[in-house]
């Protein structure tokens, strides 16, 4: 969707109002009190009634916007600007191309939807041909409390982030060169390089009868537990460019996309910049649907 096309959509609160309502009808009401799933519409109160107890639900009630005092239309924008291009805005960007005073609502109202990508997207398992190695992302050094003067693994400043994606290898049967194809990735914070996190990790994003290349680093002894087949390859220059070509390609996208968007990035925020990062690789191929996209993972993303 173009500038033109949005604004063309929508250009007040209440076209942003009433295609909220049809993706949340669309979606589906469910009573907090009492689960019922059929509603009546209240137009003069903007809320849907539980048929079964009479309970009220307000449009914004269990969505992200819930609680929000800024109004549909500056959501709807702020969401437009994060699908409009996949390097992202920064929250005060967005909000110098809203026009608005205030910078706290802005960077909640940002962070409020990068999290709803990253539930949107943990509701999915990688599976097949899996690439999983570790990027070492620059933050905020004060936040870290390691030692200074090592570089990569445990270095001042560096958070460490499991990378995965699925990789069909391909091969041309004519020239017998030897490529690959990827759908899908997953980006996860790591509080430490310690095997049980890994673990953890692989369990929570890879489906069990994947097959999973790695590394040989002592940290993914377990995998094979958890999926149908490791493998593991020295890591080298030959390694990162054919076996783990993918996550590294995602790494250092990454790190470009922050580094050109963003002045500073805190540790403790880093997983959210990974989702927006991620939700919008993984829908690489929707154009103009990820702005629908967006809308949905905002009414589902509480």
């Amino acid at each position: 969707m173009n500038l033109f096309s949005f604004t063309a959509h929508f250009e007040s609160e209440e076209s942003c109002r009433l295609h909220f309502k049809a993706q949340r009808d669309e979606v589906g009401v469910t009573c907090a009190r009492c689960g019922h799933t059929e509603h009546f519409w209240i137009k003069s109160k903007w809320s849907y009634e539980c048929k079964s107890c009479r309970s009220r639900t307000s449009l914004r009630s269990g969505t992200i916007m819930q609680s929000s005092n800024l109004s549909f239309l500056v959501w709807y924008k702020t969401m437009f600007l994060l699908s409009a291009t996949k390097k992202g805005f920064s929250s005060k960007e967005i909000q110098k191309q809203l026009g608005l005073k205030r910078y706290e609502p802005v960077w909640a109202m940002v962070h409020k939807l990068r999290k709803a990508m990253g539930k949107r997207d943990a509701r999915y398992t990688l599976e097949g041909m899996i690439e999983m190695d570790e990027g070492y992302f620059t933050v905020e050094s004060n936040e870290i409390e390691k030692s200074k003067g090592q570089r990569g693994r445990g270095a001042a400043g560096k958070v460490n982030v499991a990378i995965m994606a699925e990789s069909t290898p391909l091969e041309d049967i004519e020239t017998g060169n030897k490529s690959s194809q990827c759908r899908y990735f997953k980006a996860k914070v790591l509080p430490d390089h310690l095997m049980e996190n890994i673990n953890e990790t692989v369990f929570e994003s890879i489906d069990d009868k994947s097959i999973v290349f790695t590394d040989k680093s002592t940290s993914y002894v377990d995998i094979a537990d958890y999926v149908e087949l490791h493998f593991t390859e020295k890591s080298d220059e030959q390694t990162t460019r054919e076996t783990l070509r993918w996550v590294h390609i995602t790494i250092s996208n990454a790190k470009r996309n922050f580094l050109g968007n963003y002045h500073k990035i805190k540790g403790k925020y880093l997983q959210l910049y990974l989702n927006e990062f991620v939700y919008k690789l993984n829908r690489r191929y929707f154009k103009d649907k990820l702005f629908d996209r967006l809308v949905i993972a905002n009414i589902t993303g509480l």
